[in-house]
């Protein structure tokens, strides 16, 4: 019993809350990613800074931890 609690403390802390800030033309916003993986958290903050790079090519984001 105390295996599985363990495994399911274990999976479920690799999720955590991000939140990525995008700052476009001067002006700043938030986009949060609940119960993500490290991974596919700034694999989407990345997505997000390329596509605001269209409209301001001096877009920049960041992603930080909840």
């Amino acid at each position: 019993m105390a295996i599985v609690i363990l495994a399911t403390v274990g999976l479920s802390s690799c999720k955590k809350d991000y939140t990525c800030t995008c700052t476009v033309s001067g002006v700043a916003t938030p986009v949060e990613f609940a119960k993500a993986k490290k991974k596919d958290a700034e694999d989407a903050c990345t997505a997000l800074e390329t596509t605001s790079k269209v409209v301001d090519p001096a877009a920049s984001c960041t992603l930080k931890k909840k």
